[in-house]
C-alpha cells in the first residue's frame, strides 16, 4: 500500500492537475477558450479597406456631389473636405483597433465605453437598418453595371436588377461564413478589380485634359454656379461625398483576425534601440507574433 500511495504521488507531481494536462493546444496559452484564427495579414487588410471604400459610392456619388454642389469648383472643395474627415476618422479608428484590440468595430467600442444597453442599440441599428442600405445599394449598383451592356437603349428591368444583386449577396455571405482565406482572396481580386477600373476613369480624364478640354477646371469658370445656390443641395453634397469614402472603418470589424494588428494599425513606427514597442503595444505585439 505505502509503494502505491507512493507511485501515486509520483505521478501527481509529474502530472499536476490530472486531466487537465491532456487538454488540447488549441485553447491557447492565455487561459483557453475559444479564439478567432489570425489568417489577415497586412496586405489582406489594406485589400479590406481599400476594396471598401472603393465600392459603388465612388461611382455613384459623383453625379450626386457635382448636382448639389451647383459649381464644380465647390464640388471640389466638398471631395478634399469629406477626404479630410475621413482620414481623422481612419486615424482614430487605427489607434482605437489597437487600444481594445476587439473584434465588432463600433459594437465593441461602445459596449466598452458606454455599457451593454448602448452596444446592444448600436448593434441592432447596424444589423437592422444601417448594413442591410448599405449593402443593397452596393449590389444593386454591381448588377447595373452588370446588365447595362445587355440593354444598351433602355434601362434593365428591375425584376432582374433585384435577383442578380440577392445572388451576389447571397454568394458574398457563403464566402465569408465559409473561410475567412477565402473572403480576404475574393476581397483582394475584386479591390484590384476597381482600382483598374478606377485607373482607367483617371486615365481617360487626363488625356481629356490634355485635349484641352478643362473648360470648368480653370478658377475664373470652376465657381461658376449653373443653380442657384442651397444650403440643403450642399448639405446633400457632403453626404454624397460621406458615401463614397464609406468603408474606412471596416477593418475594426476583423481585429482579432489580424496576424499583427500593431504593425497594421502604424506599419513605419520604429522600436526603441532596444527593440522594444512603446509603452502599452507589448502585449499586442505578442499577440501578432503568434
Amino acid at each position: 500500500m505505502e509503494k502505491g500511495a507512493r507511485h501515486r504521488n509520483n505521478t501527481e507531481k509529474n502530472h499536476p492537475g490530472g486531466d487537465e494536462s491532456d487538454a488540447s493546444p488549441d485553447t491557447g496559452s492565455g487561459g483557453g477558450g475559444v479564439a478567432l484564427k489570425k489568417e489577415i495579414g497586412l496586405v489582406s487588410a489594406c485589400g479590406i479597406i481599400v476594396g471598401n471604400i472603393i465600392g459603388s459610392g465612388i461611382f455613384v456619388s459623383p453625379k450626386g456631389v457635382l448636382e448639389n454642389a451647383g459649381s464644380v469648383g465647390l464640388a471640389l472643395i466638398v471631395w478634399i473636405v469629406t477626404g479630410l474627415i475621413t482620414a481623422v476618422g481612419a486615424l482614430c479608428y487605427a489607434e482605437l483597433g489597437v487600444t481594445i484590440p476587439k473584434s465588432g468595430g463600433d459594437y465593441s467600442y461602445v459596449k466598452d465605453i458606454f455599457g451593454g444597453l448602448a452596444g446592444f442599440l448600436r448593434l441592432w441599428i447596424a444589423v437592422l437598418v444601417i448594413y442591410p442600405t448599405n449593402q443593397a445599394v452596393i449590389a444593386l449598383t454591381f448588377s447595373n453595371y452588370v446588365l447595362q451592356p445587355l440593354f444598351p437603349t433602355c434601362f434593365p428591368p428591375e425584376s432582374g436588377l433585384r435577383l442578380l444583386a440577392a445572388i451576389c449577396l447571397l454568394l458574398l455571405t457563403w464566402v465569408n461564413c465559409s473561410s475567412v482565406r477565402w473572403a480576404t482572396r475574393v476581397q483582394d481580386i475584386f479591390t484590384a478589380g476597381k482600382l483598374l477600373a478606377l485607373a482607367l476613369i483617371i486615365i481617360m480624364g487626363v488625356v481629356q485634359i490634355c485635349k484641352g478640354e478643362y473648360f470648368w477646371l480653370e478658377p475664373k469658370n470652376a465657381f461658376e454656379n449653373f443653380q442657384e445656390p442651397d444650403i440643403g443641395l450642399i448639405a446633400l453634397a457632403f453626404l454624397q461625398g460621406s458615401f463614397a469614402y464609406g468603408g474606412w472603418n471596416f477593418l475594426n470589424y476583423v481585429t482579432e483576425e489580424l496576424v499583427d494588428p500593431y504593425k497594421v494599425a502604424n506599419p513605419g513606427e520604429p522600436e526603441d534601440v532596444c527593440g522594444r514597442v512603446p509603452r502599452g503595444r507589448e502585449g499586442l505585439r505578442d499577440r501578432g507574433d503568434k
